[in-house]
């Protein structure tokens, strides 16, 4: 049976609002917060970046405020650091360009081209042959019948 670590529950006052909380401990001078449960969970209004995308936001230049440690159960990824940022200091989403939109554009019609009849499908065109579902359904069984 595998061994839990022990984790060092400590106190801190967070700089930009005076509360208390418990963390896990500290690491490059940031408070490091826990997944989930508690003691030692993430406060209120501190967000990952994926979290600021869904409200509209982003960090922006700001250094982020704290971290965020778990542990995977994929041996191979034992332990996943996210950065945390505060609400307050998180800017808006830049809006899409008309030349970020052409090239948005560009790559979608690229991802529906089939290179077996040299067009362009109404779906995307998956796999490493880059064939529609027509042109592989009919190479499949071509090759099911030799």
């Amino acid at each position: 049976m595998r061994r839990r670590s022990r984790v060092e529950f400590r106190t801190v006052v967070l700089p930009w609002n005076g509360v208390a909380v418990i963390c896990r401990g500290e690491r490059d001078g940031l408070p490091v917060f826990g997944w989930r449960g508690r003691p030692g969970a993430v406060p209120v209004g501190l967000y990952t970046r994926k979290q600021l995308r869904a409200k509209g936001l982003r960090p922006g230049t700001a250094d982020p405020d704290a971290l965020l440690v778990f542990r995977h159960r994929i041996p191979a990824r034992t332990e996943e650091v996210c950065e945390l940022w505060r609400e307050e200091v998180a800017v808006p989403l830049r809006a899409m360009t008309p030349g970020m939109w052409r090239a948005h554009h560009a790559a979608m019609q690229a991802r529906r081209f089939c290179r077996d009849h040299r067009g362009y499908v109404d779906h995307v065109v998956r796999g490493p042959l880059k064939q529609c579902s027509a042109c592989f359904t009919t190479d499949d069984y071509e090759r099911r019948a030799a």
